[in-house]
């Protein structure tokens, strides 16, 4: 079962935290977030799974950031949602979709008990100009059926910017690797 917008009004408080929240972006069974002004783009030309890999910070002007193809974007939501005995779940809007600019790639998923922001993974299928603060994606919340276990700890849980792939940890790399990852030798 999907929560109607009325229903994540009457939860927002409560079950759903949404800040900053703002009652003209509610629609009739979702929420629309809004994309913050800076995007991370990949350095490597292979990208390694088992490995920490190189990014970049890029700010998107109010004028607007045209977005390559064939190239991913990591970027996060304005805002920071936590969620209790629901599951939510971001999906790009149509009008975009129909613009041909993928706003996750795969994870529209979260996990019950999820706070953060929402790390989104933009593809675009040509070329597009973005701009901050436009409403990105959609959250949608679904009833669990059953018992709920909150995801109390993971690599994403409490983030608090955009985060690129953590993956290197499931092949037990820590962090004090991935800071060696970027010293480079002095000639």
């Amino acid at each position: 079962m999907i929560l109607s917008g009325e229903e994540i009004r009457r939860r927002v408080g409560g079950d759903i935290k949404i800040e900053p929240f703002d009652e003209a972006q509610l629609n009739a069974n979702s929420y629309d977030l809004t994309l913050h002004n800076e995007l991370l783009m990949y350095e490597e030309v292979v990208l390694d799974l088992k490995e920490p890999n190189r990014y970049r910070r890029i700010e998107i002007p109010e004028s607007g950031l045209v977005l390559s193809p064939n190239q991913i974007y990591l970027a996060r939501t304005v805002e920071h949602t936590e969620t209790h005995n629901l599951v939510p779940m971001i999906e790009g809007r149509s009008s975009l979709g129909r613009l041909g600019l993928f706003v996750h790639v795969t994870a529209g998923f979260g996990d019950v008990g999820f706070r953060g922001y929402w790390t989104l993974e933009m593809f675009a299928v040509q070329p597009i100009r973005i701009y901050p603060n436009i409403q990105i994606c959609q959250i949608i919340y679904h009833a669990v059926e059953g018992e709920v276990a909150e995801l109390a700890s993971g690599k994403y849980q409490n983030n608090r910017d955009i985060q690129p792939s953590l993956l290197y940890r499931e092949f037990g790399r820590t962090e004090d690797d991935q800071q060696l990852k970027f010293e480079f030798p002095q000639s």
